[in-house]
């Protein structure tokens, strides 16, 4: 019976965090400076539980970060279970500048948190990276991308995205630039 109230505590738990880190993304992409009570009210937790997961500003603002950028990442691998590679790819492409354009507003909290000496660093993305490896590799193997092109070079080229202001319309421009390294990718592919 223990083993079933912990599985069942965990599962709270897990949920109390989601819930949190959903309710934090919406407010701190509002409002960088959101206050950490609201986040908790809105989250529907109380400030123990809010504090328990997060103990301070810094270790919520981080672990968005982490969290939303595996979100993205992971959407890499489930993409190339159901399309084919260079589609994959594609729409990929399109998930990670609605990340960037719809989170952009967090950049400032990120800012924020790690902004400050010996506050904590930035975390990498690595897991954007991985990902966009992974794609390339299966396109590469399809022969529907010029052979070489490494994870490193792919986000340098598509880079762009990040000076795009995201209060404008920011869709057609995105098209046209993603549509475009898709251009340059696919010039020199073995299968075409």
């Amino acid at each position: 019976m223990q083993e079933k109230k912990d599985t069942v505590l965990r599962s709270d738990a897990r949920r109390n965090r989601e819930r949190i880190l959903e309710a934090a993304v919406a407010e701190l992409t509002r409002c960088p400076d959101a206050p950490l009570s609201a986040i908790a009210k809105k989250a529907g937790v109380g400030q123990g539980t809010f504090y328990r997961n997060f103990p301070h500003r810094e270790a919520l603002v981080l672990e968005i970060y982490r969290y939303e950028m595996q979100q993205v990442a992971d959407t890499a691998a489930q993409l190339l279970e159901t399309r084919e590679p260079d589609r994959a790819l594609r729409e990929w492409m399109d998930r990670l500048a609605r990340f960037a354009m719809t989170k952009a507003g967090l950049a400032d909290a990120i800012r924020m948190a790690t902004g400050r000496p010996g506050g904590p660093a930035k975390p990498g993305h690595a897991p954007v990276t991985a990902a966009a490896g992974l794609l390339l590799r299966a396109n590469e193997q399809a022969g529907t991308i010029r052979p070489g092109v490494s994870p490193d070079d792919f986000l340098l080229a598509i880079a762009g995205l990040w000076q795009i202001d995201p209060g404008s319309d920011w869709q057609p421009r995105v098209t046209r630039l993603l549509d475009l390294v898709m251009d340059g990718l696919r010039a020199g592919a073995p299968g075409r």
